[in-house]
């Protein structure tokens, strides 16, 4: 695929995912593209890290896992690119498109982060069960003010790593260049931890990840900006201020862009000290704004349909000028 087609294809993909998600009966059938990429990525992590030995071996082992994993990812999706070529253009592009789909993550992320909010103004209780499922930070001593906190965090970077990031490898790679991300950006939230198990084991995935995601992130901080000035409430200019202060503050060298520019927009101060399995971690702050509230999630919401709304126009405009040159 050239250029042209695959933004085109990137373009209808993330319609696709927007207008229908991924069903949860097929859920059920066969899983989703995330959980065999993560079979995978169990499998590699039971078979070739061992912990007995050392530091260096290890490393190499997690090099060879996520060659190994990149290899299957690639193959497995020109496979299937080159089954869709032999249909009319139409229905080959069509199925593509339904495929590529999977990859994004629009429709569940607005319901993940949705629910926190409703179940937190049922109460705390329920807030804390809901922001289980999509941060992995301890909830059980989270306060209102907390879990809103989590969720928007979650919401700002997941724009990034779900969304924007995928669509971009898609628009750049086609189907395999999505699949390729995919599996690494699901490796690194597996295998990609300072543990004791995976410094070594997950080096390779964990700074891979960074490396895919570096230019995504900077876009997604772009789009959060330029969401800020038609959605109500919101100010680009307090968002941009803040992403260029303190997006490099943050310990991850891109979740700290969107995560600054949902911030500043919104008002908000995010970032700081959290607990992840009974151990404190001192981040900095993020934003100079006020403690978020349940409220506030609902306007971040908002705002992140409004960034996946100036996302797809931006996919959509470049499409149609490559075509036109």
């Amino acid at each position: 695929m050239d250029l042209a087609a695959n933004l085109t294809l990137a373009a209808l993909a993330a319609t696709l995912e927007a207008g229908l998600g991924y069903p949860p009966w097929l859920f059920r059938a066969i899983g989703h593209p995330v959980t065999w990429i993560g079979c995978l990525v169990a499998l590699g992590d039971r078979r070739l890290n061992h912990t007995d030995r050392s530091f260096a071996y290890r490393r190499t082992m997690g090099v060879v896992a996520l060659a190994l994993l990149l290899a299957l990812a690639w193959s497995a999706a020109t496979l299937f690119h080159l089954a869709l070529a032999r249909l009319p253009p139409a229905a080959g592009l069509a199925l593509m498109a339904l495929a590529a789909s999977s990859l994004i993550a629009q429709r569940s992320l607005d319901a993940h982060v949705l629910a926190v909010a409703e179940a937190l103004a049922i109460g705390l209780d329920e807030g804390r069960v809901a922001a289980a499922k999509i941060v992995g930070r301890d909830v059980a001593c989270l306060d209102e003010a907390d879990v809103a906190h989590a969720a928007i965090e979650s919401l700002a970077e997941n724009f990034s790593d779900g969304i924007v990031a995928p669509v971009f490898w898609l628009a750049l790679g086609g189907l395999p260049g999505g699949v390729c991300y995919k599996a690494i950006n699901t490796a690194d939230s597996m295998i990609g931890h300072r543990t004791p198990r995976y410094a070594a084991f997950g080096f390779a995935a964990a700074k891979l990840d960074d490396l895919v995601n570096f230019v995504p992130a900077r876009l997604s901080a772009l789009w959060v900006v330029i969401a800020a000035r038609i959605v109500p409430g919101t100010s680009p200019k307090t968002a941009w201020r803040v992403v260029r202060r303190d997006a490099r503050g943050h310990p991850s060298p891109n979740a700290g862009w969107p995560e600054a520019a949902f911030a500043g927009a919104l008002g908000l101060r995010l970032g700081g000290p959290r607990a992840y399995a009974g151990t404190t971690v001192d981040d900095a702050w993020i934003g100079s704004g006020k403690a978020p509230c349940t409220q506030d999630i609902r306007r971040a919401l908002v705002l992140y349909r409004s960034a996946c709304t100036v996302h797809w126009i931006a996919l959509a405009l470049t499409a149609i000028l490559i075509l036109q040159a």
